[in-house]
């Protein structure tokens, strides 16, 4: 579904129009919804479908406000337990700061049919604003998403075409730009290790981006390895411990994320390894609280924080498009080189 040019938003969708669509009567569509009266299974699943394929999202509160808003903001995220959407919602909570707007946060755990039901229970209470993360979600819930009749701003990605706005980094870029740094500092056997996770196509992407870069000057990756679950400092030292076992002329080491990169690291030096030197490193993320370590990881910044503020200013009404302009606010991340990448040749 392509997004919308300019600030013009679709008009709410009603009773008549799911009626319409699954060719019953509006009184049976309400029965139906409100999983009220003696309907036909035959009937409810047909107008469920309809409404599903539409992106209807029953009000709860019409009738009980003027506006049919309430002032929250519906922020919906793929995990609580991962370290990334922190800094997100406390850049969002900080720009709505002084307005009588108030986040309210859903989990989806990288499941699409979970972000179904938790953006159709948030959608339900007509919040003022929905800020997700990711640009690829279900038919039905763009359908959702695209007859909010609120803005909507997809964070953390601009790898694709939003429903509304998009705000974060191109990971495909992140990936790019990294491998072109690797390369610059003469490494060339270089492993890889990511998340199997089908939902985290951001992921995915900063691999394209990688391997392109290394393409581009005739290198492809010597090794990876794909692993399930969540990422920490135990995962990262069992994939490094395993990746150098098996391929042991590798003399760099990219992680999808820091957490990983951080196990990663204190295994290589527990082995006494030339982290810096013969052998590189890097992560992804930036995160702060990795600064303690020994020696700091190599990574890229992901611009977490300013993607919260955007996002909200966005749903604040503090950033107004020009009519026609590219509806996809691109962050810039930086690479640290830290002390896991030996100097430019």
């Amino acid at each position: 579904m392509a997004g919308r040019n300019g600030d013009e938003r679709r008009g709410q969708l009603t009773l008549r129009d799911v009626s319409e669509a699954s060719g019953v009567s509006e009184m049976t569509v309400s029965r139906v919804l409100r999983n009220q009266g003696d309907v036909s299974a035959k009937t409810r699943e047909k107008v469920l479908e309809a409404a599903r394929m539409l992106g209807y999202v029953p009000n709860k509160i019409a009738g009980a406000l003027a506006s049919n808003r309430v002032n929250l903001v519906a922020v919906i995220i793929p995990s609580m337990s991962n370290m990334v959407f922190p800094e997100v919602l406390a850049g969002i909570n900080e720009q709505l700061e002084g307005t009588n707007l108030q986040p309210v946060v859903g989990a989806t755990y990288y499941d699409p049919e979970k972000e179904e039901k938790v953006l159709y229970e948030m959608l339900s209470w007509r919040p003022s604003g929905v800020v997700i993360a990711g640009l690829e979600h279900s038919e039905a819930s763009r359908a959702m998403l695209a007859n909010a009749g609120c803005p909507v701003v997809e964070v953390m990605d601009v790898d694709g075409e939003p429903v509304d706005v998009a705000v974060g980094i191109s990971h495909w870029r992140a990936g790019y730009e990294m491998g072109q740094e690797i390369l610059s500092r003469g490494y060339r056997r270089i492993g890889f290790m990511t998340t199997t996770s089908e939902g985290d196509h951001r992921a995915r992407k900063r691999m394209e981006g990688l391997e392109r870069a290394l393409g581009e000057a005739g290198v492809t990756l010597a090794d990876q390895i794909f692993y399930s679950g969540n990422s920490g400092f135990a995962k990262g030292r069992e994939m490094t411990n395993e990746m150098l076992t098996r391929t042991k002329d590798l003399d760099f080491l990219y992680y999808s994320n820091d957490l990983t990169g951080a196990g990663g690291l204190l295994y290589c030096l527990e082995q006494g390894l030339d982290v810096g030197g013969d052998l590189g490193m890097a992560g992804f993320n930036g995160f702060t609280l990795l600064e303690g370590l020994p020696r700091v990881l190599a990574t890229t910044e992901s611009c977490r924080r300013e993607t919260g503020i955007e996002a909200a200013r966005i749903i604040a009404g503090q950033h107004v498009f020009e009519p026609g302009a590219d509806r996809r606010i691109e962050l810039k991340p930086t690479i640290r080189a830290g002390d896991t990448m030996r100097p430019k040749l």
